[in-house]
């Protein structure tokens, strides 16, 4: 099983689709990865060499944010906003959608289960 970037990535997958599994990295990244490091994208997990193994580890630890660093930068933008009190921090504050969605029947899924108000139907 291979490590990479704190993440065991699954061995029996291709490597496209395994450096996916590490949060920061897509489809899109993953592919240019191993087309800069000439990785053929038929070739599985467990069949790369330790060589390319740390060939991707380095390109990865040099060119892309990942995990917990991708997840603070974040938690830390969420925070300055809030801080400020500016419209897009209040809607995080109140966990509501921030891009302008409609919530009067939709959002269910930022808002949660919806709630039955009594004494509404008459």
């Amino acid at each position: 099983m291979a490590r990479i970037a704190g993440v065991n990535i699954p061995t029996n997958k291709r490597v496209v689709i395994a450096l996916t599994y590490i949060h920061g990295i897509g489809p899109a990244s993953s592919q240019k990865i191993c087309e800069t490091l000439s990785v053929p994208a038929e070739r599985r997990v467990n069949e790369l060499t330790e060589d390319e193994v740390i060939r991707i580890r380095e390109t990865i630890d040099a060119e892309f944010m990942v995990e917990g660093d991708l997840r603070r930068t974040r938690a830390m933008a969420i925070k300055r906003l809030m801080d400020m009190a500016c419209y897009r921090g209040l809607r995080h504050r109140r966990n509501l959608p921030t891009r302008g969605q409609r919530t009067h029947t939709n959002a269910r899924t930022r808002k949660g289960k919806a709630r039955a108000i009594a004494g509404k139907k008459k």
